[in-house]
């Protein structure tokens, strides 16, 4: 309690004042109270508000954030009383202060957050709230919630509530990525302090923080950062406090006891999330194989299906049931059974594509969405899970071999809403189980007539790369110059198939990717061309090199050097004899052991080309670090050539991308004379087209050579045409 008189100057105050705020009697008589309590974080507009207020009739009554003479700040509830003589005239003020400090603080807890989870606000709401009332109680902090985020890259945190700050860094929060762990130990104390010329924690730990995020600290104007971890009952982080403020000092016990009230309920708060989240896994995901149930996939499903109506696209529904289940559960008894039902879905899983949906319907049947999903798509995504389930597979009582049979229902054909879709592929997943089960039916004949057709061509493939029908045809390769001497030869398949005919490479190439098997076409054309081309020198054929195209997976082989390696030496060929075209997509490709097999097949000597330049990423970063020789500029641009100014531009621009990197640029795609003038005048190195030849089999190149390279032969067999 305090008295002061009619200009609010002190003029007594009690020992209860001194035990509270640490001032004796002495130091505050004849000073205003506002005037020695007011700190830091004190509100200004409040404190004028008191100042006017205070002579008023009938006192009045405040909270208000003040500071003891150490500097620790309390909350305190001040009534100040009026004392006027007969007259009216003011003659005292009696001020009675509590502290109200943890009230304050529960008051958060108990009224405010609890109150919203009770009332089932959704958690960044509730810790908005908590920080937001802690930058009430504690108004020089700002205070953030992060919490632990699970995925398939690991665990980590991210931003869930920051309430108080710009916008742009409350985006940026929710990319954060900061190892709980890396939390915990740069905050083994608990606090970490920084001021503008130091790091934002503490340099002898850990810095779970980077050079990023200190420096957008700096432009927000903060001088100090602390983290708290949210821990649970048994020390799992569950999230982090991350506290802020303008002013560069080490938190004081206030501001500690006020986080470490709210950190308990923060943590009730994540858990109480993490509860419903496994309510939710329990409602929506089925326990055993953990996929989405027939409830969640159908759910997801027709999201699915209202985004490609809107794009105007196709899916694809596929009911997936196995053959002779219960022949397991009967045999080898439930939990062999349930055993298998894990494994299936995990195959599954692991056969589809990042885009497509997986489900588990019930018992033993299974679904798969596929959205934009073309009907031969679909055929050989049929195909794979079919073979993916066929797997054996041991189980305690022996060894099973699984199989499937899968029903196809297409949108928009089929159905034009989920219920239509599934009761259709159901239909046709019966229709397979009567055509013998294990294999696949469309619910539309047409539609089937092609997957069968598609499945029909994929067998053939398989046999056609045991059996011969595959072979090899050769397009010259001239330089530019005078009489257009042989630069080489590019190799290119060729399939011609008892019942189907000439295939084309442009239908059988993307079937042998799509099936698996073009890691095996690469290995057989890259064995045919070296063989080949070794019959010719030692036949005094003096063919320069050979170029075979490979595809992005076969440069995902990590042995694909050594392979080459022993190719050539088997038949004898130096490295400089062969060439190695790839497309844009392998030279861009992420995938591990891309770039290290095209560095180790260029260590061999062996060249590597860019094939189909300017159809793809074009990316120039890649081009001038990755060792090509040559660039293969596309026929299309080609083709334009006459009719295309945009297209002459585009050589022109290729050819000074080449020149001024060093490359060899070869144009494929070259039918006329004028197009080829143009080429020429533009001191194009290399050209390969129909104008000179079009890919013939190896004796019908011999001929052709004869014709326009006599002499053609030598004594050692070395030697480049035309020189």
């Amino acid at each position: 309690m305090l008295l002061a008189g009619p200009d609010q100057r002190l003029q007594f105050a009690n020992a209860g004042f001194t035990r509270m705020f640490g001032y004796t009697e002495a130091e505050v008589i004849g000073h205003r109270l506002i005037d020695v309590l007011a700190g830091r974080d004190t509100d200004p507009a409040l404190i004028h508000e008191i100042h006017h207020r205070v002579p008023s009739p009938g006192g009045h009554h405040n909270e208000v954030l003040v500071y003891t003479r150490a500097g620790r700040p309390l909350w305190v509830s001040g009534l100040v009383n009026p004392v006027f003589d007969d007259a009216g005239r003011l003659l005292h003020l009696v001020y009675v202060l509590s502290d109200i400090t943890l009230a304050k603080i529960h008051e958060v807890l108990q009224y405010k957050v609890l109150d919203a989870m009770l009332h089932e606000q959704s958690l960044g709401k509730v810790m908005s709230l908590v920080c937001l009332e802690i930058e009430r109680i504690a108004p020089g902090l700002a205070a953030t919630v992060l919490d632990v985020a699970h995925g398939g890259s690991g665990t980590w945190l991210r931003g869930l509530a920051a309430p108080s700050l710009p916008a742009e860094y409350a985006d940026w929060l929710q990319h954060l990525v900061v190892a709980p762990e890396a939390v915990l130990h740069c905050c083994e104390e608990r606090v970490v302090v920084a001021v503008p010329e130091d790091l934002l924690l503490d340099p002898g730990a850990n810095d779970a923080l980077d050079a990023p995020y200190r420096l957008l600290l700096r432009q927000l104007d903060m001088a100090a950062c602390w983290i708290r971890p949210i821990e649970a009952k048994n020390g799992e982080v569950l999230g982090a406090f991350v506290f802020y403020s303008r002013a560069p000092h080490h938190p004081d016990a206030f501001e500690q006891r006020l986080v470490e009230l709210c950190t308990p309920v923060c943590a009730l708060a994540l858990e109480r999330e993490k509860t419903r989240a496994h309510l939710h896994q329990l409602a929506f995901y089925d326990v055993l194989t953990g996929l989405p149930n027939r409830e969640m996939l159908y759910s997801q499903a027709e999201r699915e299906l209202d985004e490609v109506a809107l794009s105007v696209s196709t899916l694809a529904v596929l009911v997936i049931d196995l053959d002779r289940f219960k022949l397991v559960n009967d045999s080898q008894g439930h939990a062999a059974g349930d055993a298998l039902l894990r494994e299936v879905g995990e195959r599954l899983t692991r056969c589809v594509r990042g885009i497509d949906l997986v489900g588990r319907l019930s018992g033993d049947e299974f679904a798969a969405i596929l959205p934009s999903c073309s009907v031969e798509h679909a055929a050989v995504a049929a195909e794979r899970l079919l073979n993916a389930i066929a797997a054996p597979f041991a189980l305690e009582g022996g060894v099973v071999n699984p199989g499937a049979s899968i029903g196809v229902a297409m949108f928009p054909e089929d159905g034009a809403d989920m219920d239509t879709l599934l009761r259709h592929a159901d239909l046709a997943m019966a229709q397979a189980k009567v055509d013998g089960r294990n294999c696949s039916r469309f619910f539309n004949d047409g539609m089937n007539r092609v997957a069968q057709e598609r499945v029909a061509l994929e067998s053939a493939l398989r046999e056609a790369l045991g059996d011969g029908q595959l072979c090899l045809h050769y397009q010259p390769q001239m330089f530019c110059g005078e009489g257009r001497p042989l630069y080489g030869v590019e190799a290119l398949a060729r399939w011609h198939h008892p019942r189907f005919g000439n295939v084309s490479p442009e239908r059988f190439i993307p079937l042998a990717e799509e099936c698996g098997l073009i890691g095996a076409f690469g290995e057989w054309a890259l064995t045919e061309a070296c063989r080949q081309l070794a019959d010719w020198r030692s036949r005094g054929i003096a063919v320069p090199r050979v170029a075979v195209n490979l595809s992005a997976q076969n440069f995902q082989d990590v042995g694909l050097a050594v392979r080459v390696a022993a190719c050539l030496r088997s038949y004898g060929l130096s490295p400089d004899s062969l060439t190695l075209e790839m497309t844009e997509r392998a030279m861009l490709d992420s995938a591990e052991g891309v770039q290290t097999s095209i560095h180790a097949v260029h260590s061999l000597g062996v060249h590597l080309s860019l094939d189909d330049f300017g159809t793809g990423y074009s990316s120039l970063s890649y081009l001038h670090r990755l060792p090509m020789k040559e660039l293969k500029l596309d026929k299309s641009f080609v083709q334009d050539l006459d009719d295309s100014p945009a297209a002459r531009s585009l050589i022109q621009s290729v050819m000074h991308i080449g020149e001024g990197l060093g490359l060899t640029v070869v144009a494929e795609g070259v039918e006329t004379q004028s197009q080829f003038d143009f080429l020429h005048d533009r001191s194009c190195a290399v050209v390969q087209g129909y104008l000179f030849a079009r890919p013939m089999p190896a004796e019908q190149l011999e001929r052709w050579l004869d014709e326009r390279y006599p002499p053609r032969r030598s004594g050692t067999g070395a030697g480049v045409l035309g020189l």
